[in-house]
């Protein structure tokens, strides 16, 4: 410690404040075995300024450049306190600077100029703790000998002075640039003019408008200097003068001069200090020679004093005021005859000096229109006037100005178009935009857009024409001398702007203008890939010439108008074949079934082409049964819509081949499985029997139906829902419900329900009002009703105004019940009196439903179905008739071996029984139950004429063939089609 004591006071007078900051730090930080340190130096409005800093790395020290004397930090408490001060730092934790220094302390010292504190010295300890007392007493010993030698520190000098002359004098006060500025000592607030940007070397944005940056910019050997001459000028009521250096922007210092004078209140409390500061680098022969500068400068330049009386003017101002400087030094201003008639100058000086900071406004002498720019800049002394004679460069910024406007709104035009017609998706929507962005700017009237097809031009939209006219124009041949195809042939614009005009070129259609009520047209070819497709008409209701740079705005906006109705007709086109494609996919209509009546929907997304993977359908099935189906592939798009048809066909032909709900979709997961990774499919699979009135329900992660009771409540069966086929491992749960009669089955996809602002649960909610609501407002009885129940559904829960999402198919259905005296059911014995005894009950049955006409054929095939079971299968048998839209003959047995049809051969005594079973019926097949099989068939009902059936003949001849298999118990079938 002693050692580096002595080598301190070996150090020899005269070092730079820069420097003894420097060694007292090194030596400070060594001795302390510290991580760094800092020295800070006060400046006006509680600021301290970092002047020094040793062994941090400037990311560290930037948030410590400017403090704030009143703040927490340590150099602040010992500036305040004025003496030494601990601050212990948690290892990482961030100091109120917000940087998180790795250390464990803060030890500041205040240093002193005399009895006033003018700075602080700090050093970042490690982890160590506070320092020991002796360590405090080195700071302390080193603080006074960097505040001994401070004191002897040189004083800032400005640069030698040489004497310039010639060019390079010329060149030195050629490049002389004046600055203003104003402090508000209150605030703390700097306003700098332009030429004091250049002066300080500062851009204006990383200005702050604070006197902080003034201080980053003055060198730190200036700084302490500078801040005292700016005290001493308040303190003293004297004029402020400083020579200092700062720092460009490449690093460098160079040298600035500054003056200012300090405004006081009532009180005697200074408010503001106004002047000015110029660049000193050059000699000061070079600043004394900036009077001559002055004198021959292009720009007018007065000097005034304080009572407004002309103290200098150079050659430019003689020039201006008419006099030369000898007649014009000592004279007032406002009495000179040419400051005289420029009207307001006199107010408009005094008003900007006595705001005491630099102003600048235009004048114009009344006689000769000329303009000029003054900038009036107060100064300790008096006042600075510059004018410059800005006529011609103001009328070339006023063309600049409009030029730019007219510029700014023609882009803006095309940006607004722009962003319109990318919007635009079909050729109606581009009809539209250009109703809306281009006629109203160029005050038209109408717009009609054409397409070529083959040889003839037709209609795309028109805003703006009677139709009788547009009717008479519409699919007009390639002919010449026409207006519309002239300009497709040579592939450049047509302007005609009187009606006179369009009359002399095109005589043989001079009715054309009257028709149309039009009296000026821009005929624009629509271009776009290079070839020309179409025309766009922009019409106009008076004549109208229209200017070059409207017909060059109209041309580029018919090339974007080319561009997005060439997109537009693809997607028009995509869109009608995606429509085709969608309907042909979906059910044509849905079947008039007794077990059901129908109606349904399906609404596309509104993003993307208009298919997708959801469906719906009705499948008609044996014994007064019906299955209803809605299923949604995930995605949207081509592919999803091939997958759906594709598993529409699978669900026909697995409902056509009678099996349970479950086993369907057990077939449906192996198809959709194969299909490969990523491909998912919800499904819904309804059976209903009318019979019974039970529906049987599986569902493979699809939202559960709303079944609607007759008195208006809504119920969501609740079966535990089976993963999405593909994912799903069966077997998958059924659901058995009784459906009261006259219910309503409603069957959806998730995009009916489901959106990104709504969840399931709350579209299923809304889902039961509504259908709550309609069942309260009307009974839905009828197809006509169902589909008004369609309409409100989609308005309730897909308005068009909100676009849709993803797609949403939904089926509604009114199930019925078949009467309990429409059906007959018997037990059979298994033997061959069976067959005698069902053409018995098929014969009384029949009479008591009016069906005379049926028993003939209803017996035969009775007969034959109990006949095949009798032989081929075991029991119990029983025979059931249903008369419902057809009557249905079924015969259940306890055997689940399928019958199955062959062609019998002349020498075959059997093999003829299903033949015979497809010749007389109108549908047949067969069906497993829970306890075995049931073999149906359908006779379709007479048309109410009273006559025997035509194909009776046939049926003997039948009869005789199957006769002769079966023995005697035929002969009743034979008597009775005799």
């Amino acid at each position: 410690m002693n050692a580096r004591l002595a080598l301190l006071d070996t150090v020899a007078p005269g070092l730079t404040e820069s420097e003894v900051f420097r060694l007292a730090l090194q030596h400070a930080v060594g001795e302390l075995g510290a991580l760094g340190g800092t020295v800070h130096l006060r400046g006006p409005m509680s600021a301290l300024r970092l002047v020094s800093a040793v062994g941090l790395p400037p990311a560290l020290t930037r948030s410590w450049e400017i403090l704030d004397q009143e703040g927490p930090l340590a150099p602040a408490r010992a500036l305040h306190r004025g003496s030494g001060v601990w601050v212990p730092l948690r290892s990482g934790e961030p100091d109120a600077a917000g940087v998180a220094w790795p250390g464990s302390g803060l030890a500041a010292l205040p240093v002193f100029s005399g009895r006033r504190s003018i700075g602080a010295l700090t050093v970042l300890t490690g982890e160590g703790g506070e320092p020991a007392p002796e360590h405090w007493e080195f700071l302390r010993t080193v603080v006074a000998w960097a505040e001994d030698r401070m004191a002897q520190a040189p004083r800032p000098s400005s640069p030698a002075r040489t004497e310039l002359s010639g060019e390079r004098l010329r060149q030195a006060l050629k490049e002389v640039s004046v600055g203003s500025w104003d402090w508000d000592i209150r605030t703390g607030e700097l306003v700098w003019d332009e030429a004091a940007f250049e002066v300080y070397g500062v851009r204006p944005a990383d200005f702050t408008g604070r006197i902080e940056s003034w201080m980053r910019i003055v060198h730190p050997d200036d700084l302490a200097p500078a801040l005292a001459a700016t005290e001493r000028a308040i303190l003293d009521h004297t004029v402020y003068e400083a020579d200092y250096r700062v720092r460009r922007p490449d690093g460098t210092y160079g040298w600035t001069l500054a003056r200012g004078r300090t405004t006081y209140d009532e009180q005697g409390e200074p408010l503001r200090m106004v002047g000015v500061a110029w660049e000193t680098n050059e000699s000061r022969s070079a600043r004394d020679a900036l009077g001559r500068a002055l004198r021959h400068m292009s720009d007018g330049f007065l000097a005034v004093d304080d009572e407004w009386r002309i103290t200098f003017a150079n050659l430019e101002a003689e020039r201006f005021l008419g006099f030369s400087e000898e007649e014009l030094f000592g004279r007032l201003l406002w009495e000179v005859p040419s400051a005289r008639q420029v009207h307001g100058l006199e107010s408009r000086c005094r008003r900007a000096a006595a705001e005491e900071k630099p102003a600048g406004f235009d004048v114009q002498m009344p006689d000769s229109g000329q303009r000029f720019h003054l900038r009036l800049v107060p100064g300790p002394d008096g006042r600075t006037l510059y004018f410059q004679d800005v006529t011609e460069k103001r009328r070339l910024a006023e063309e600049r100005e409009a030029a730019r406007h007219a510029a700014a709104e023609r882009a803006a035009r095309i940006a607004e178009l722009t962003a319109e017609l990318a919007k635009a998706i079909t050729s109606q929507d581009v009809v539209e935009v250009i109703a809306r962005r281009v006629l109203p700017p160029f005050s038209a009237a109408g717009v009609l857009v054409q397409v070529i097809e083959g040889d003839r031009l037709h209609h795309v939209g028109a805003v703006g024409y009677p139709d009788d006219f547009l009717a008479g124009i519409d699919n007009r041949a390639r002919v010449t001398g026409d207006p519309a195809w002239d300009p497709i042939a040579t592939g450049t614009p047509l302007f005609l702007s009187t009606a006179q005009e369009f009359t002399s070129r095109y005589p043989d259609i001079a009715e054309l203008p009257f028709l149309a009520g039009k009296q000026a047209w821009a005929f624009l070819p629509l271009t776009a890939s290079g070839h020309t497709f179409g025309l766009c008409v922009v019409a106009f209701d008076r004549p109208r010439l229209l200017t070059d740079e409207e017909r060059a705005l109209l041309t580029t906006i018919s090339a974007l108008v080319a561009q997005s109705l060439e997109r537009a007709r693809l997607y028009d086109a995509e869109h009608t074949r995606s429509r085709e494609l969608q309907r042909s996919l979906l059910p044509q209509r849905l079947p008039d079934l007794p077990a059901c009546t129908a109606a349904a929907r399906y609404l596309p997304g509104a993003q993307g082409a208009d298919v997708g993977g959801d469906w719906y359908d009705i499948i008609p099935l044996s014994g007064g049964r019906v299955a209803l189906v809605v299923g949604d592939v995930m995605g949207h798009g081509l592919p999803e819509a091939a997958t759906m048809g594709r598993l529409r066909t699978a669900v026909h032909t697995l409902a056509d081949l009678e099996l349970p709900p479950d086993e369907i979709l057990g077939h449906l997961n192996d198809l959709v499985g194969g299909m490969g990774e990523g491909s998912y499919v919800t499904c819904l699979y309804a059976l209903y029997d009318s019979t019974t009135r039970v529906c049987s329900l599986a569902r493979a992660g699809h939202p559960p139906p709303a079944l609607v009771h007759p008195d208006g409540t809504v119920h969501f069966p609740e079966p535990e829902a089976d993963p999405p086929l593909g994912a799903a491992q069966p077997p998958f749960e059924t659901v058995e419900l009784e459906v009261p009669e006259g219910s309503l089955l409603v069957l959806y996809t998730d995009g009916l329900v489901e959106s990104a602002k709504r969840e399931i649960d709350e579209g299923m909610a809304e889902l039961a009002r509504i259908l709550s609501a309609a069942h309260e407002g009307a009974a839905v009885r009828t197809a006509v009703d169902l589909e008004r129940l369609c309409d409100t559904l989609t308005a309730g829960l897909l308005p068009t105004e909100h676009g849709a999402a993803d797609d949403a198919a939904f089926l509604v259905a009114r199930l019925h019940a078949l009467p309990a005296d429409r059906m007959a059911s018997w037990p059979l014995p298994q033997d061959p009196r069976a067959a005698g005894q069902a053409r018995r009950h098929v014969r009384e049955q029949l009479t008591v439903w009016g069906l005379d006409d049926l028993v003939a054929t209803s017996e035969l095939l009775a007969s034959e179905l109990v006949g095949n079971v009798v032989r081929h299968a075991k029991g119990p048998v029983r025979l059931r008739l249903l008369y419902g839209a057809e009557l249905i003959c079924e015969v259940f047995d306890g055997s689940q071996t399928m019958p199955r049809i062959r062609r019998a051969t002349e020498t075959d005594e059997g093999g003829r029984g299903l033949q015979l079973i497809a010749a007389l019926s109108g549908r047949w097949g067969a069906r497993y139950t829970p306890t075995g099989k049931c073999i149906w068939a359908e006779l379709p009902l007479p048309d109410g004429r009273d006559e025997r059936p035509a194909d009776a003949a046939d049926q003997a001849d039948l009869l005789l063939l199957r006769a002769a298999d079966f023995g005697d118990d035929f002969e009743g079938d034979w008597e009775a089609l005799l």
